[in-house]
């Protein structure tokens, strides 16, 4: 197909990428085992649409993993791009597009006064939690079962037995000492974090939450659970850590904060805000962020933060994050759920699409779930039967139950109705 280079077949490659990287990715989703298919090498993207190594064009809804708001390869962020690296890559100072993003960023996000960048969402919620132990003079970090805050060692847990307990490791390496600092409670249980509080009182130094639960499947907040939040951190001295990585700039440009009407002491960020280049950040109220290095004595750096090529395709993508825009995503996203709902109804298949703005998932399940636990109830072999048959018909989506789906602005409605033609089929087989 025209825009891709000739080069070796799909399986050709995923037996080299084998060969070479741990279960043949370099992020483990990639490999698509949940969904017993060979990994997808993918080529090229273009507004709605990717493009594997064998030429084959798919709709995509992995965007990926959230940052292609715009759809892929956008006019304006690659010109940004394209200018940028003329003038060089890594200059080893702060570079204009720094500041110029940082106020954006501020503009849009009242509760962040100050903002440091960083290479990742990972790197964002680390520094976050650090700045937030030092602040408090406290150790321990509440955070809610199923939640995924990036990679770092006390972020890697699973509850252990009872409502708020200390966690235990969920990944091999990871010091028992370490895990023992997180205390995992329910998403959307007020009464559980009533105890965590009652239990740990005055020890706890943050709370850090996805506002949107987006990495056990699209779970919404119960209304008043974000508001207890802040109350409950707030009464303890504790300080309320929004984990914007994904909702960020998608759920409208002030985030699900502005959504949600409440505002926390810090946010992290990522992905929309480097429009698809390695990027994030961590921010909040200025006498917290003068803790950090070199105003104050919280040590945090990267050789790559702010990067040029970051800032400048932030700056593009941001810019073309109209209200008109917003409005017009949310009712794409309205009539893909709408309209996969009535496919499943019609195939006799019991499922629940929660949405919140331009997020969704589908869950095997007949009820939208509250927390990991229902959400991990749902039927994974349906999924995997209507993930493979949607495949096939040219629709990709990510290839986990548990994963939000990313409809972009570039999505039209021809990229929906295609996509719903392929639902109608895809749920019989996921329903046999």
């Amino acid at each position: 197909m025209a825009g891709i280079a000739a080069g070796p077949p799909s399986a050709v490659l995923v037996e080299r990428a084998e060969g070479i990287f741990p279960g043949g990715v370099n992020s483990p989703v990639r490999a698509f085992r949940s969904v017993s298919r060979p990994p997808l090498i993918l080529a090229r993207g273009d507004g709605a649409h990717v493009w594997d190594a064998d030429g084959r064009r798919y709709i995509d809804y992995i965007g990926g993993w959230g940052p292609a708001i715009l759809g892929h390869a956008h006019p304006a962020v690659r010109l940004a791009i394209a200018a940028a690296v003329a003038n060089g890559l890594g200059l080893g100072a702060t570079h204009p597009a720094e500041i110029e993003l940082g106020e954006a960023i501020r503009s849009s996000m009242p509760s962040i006064e100050r903002v440091r960048f960083t290479s990742s969402g990972t790197e964002a919620v680390m520094s976050a939690l650090r700045l937030a132990r030092a602040a408090t003079g406290r150790d321990l970090i509440v955070k809610f079962a199923g939640a995924y805050h990036g990679h770092a060692d006390s972020m890697l847990v699973e509850a252990g037995s009872g409502v708020a307990t200390q966690a235990i490791a969920g990944s091999a390496g990871v010091p028992a000492g370490i895990a023992a600092t997180t205390v995992v409670v329910p998403y959307n249980d007020l009464a559980a974090v009533t105890e965590a509080f009652a239990r740990h009182a005055g020890r706890i130094a943050a709370v850090i939450v996805e506002p949107v639960a987006a990495n056990t499947g699209v779970i919404a907040p119960l209304p008043g659970f974000l508001e207890h939040l802040r109350e409950a951190t707030r009464e303890d001295g504790a300080l309320l850590i929004f984990d914007e990585v994904i909702t960020g700039f998608r759920l409208g440009r002030g985030g699900a904060q502005e959504r949600f009407g409440v505002r926390p002491d810090l946010t992290t960020l990522g992905k929309i805000i480097g429009g698809g280049m390695p990027i994030g950040a961590y921010g909040g109220r200025a006498d917290l962020m003068g803790l950090v290095a070199p105003a104050g004595p919280v040590y945090q750096a990267g050789t790559l933060s702010g990067h040029p090529l970051s800032m400048v395709a932030g700056i593009a993508t941001l810019a073309e994050l109209t209200p008109e825009r917003y409005a017009r995503l949310e009712e794409t996203a309205a009539e893909l759920a709408g309209g996969l709902a009535k496919a499943a109804s019609a195939a006799g298949c019991a499922v629940s699409i929660p949405r919140v703005g331009p997020l969704l998932t589908v869950f095997f399940r007949g009820t939208v779930p509250v927390d990991a636990t229902q959400a991990l109830g749902a039927d994974r072999d349906a999924f995997v039967r209507f993930f493979g048959s949607m495949l096939d018909h040219g629709v990709l989506f990510p290839p986990s139950p548990f994963e939000a789906w990313f409809p972009s602005m570039a999505h039209g409605r021809t990229e929906i109705q295609a996509t719903l033609d392929a639902a109608a089929s895809a749920f019989r087989e996921a329903a046999a």
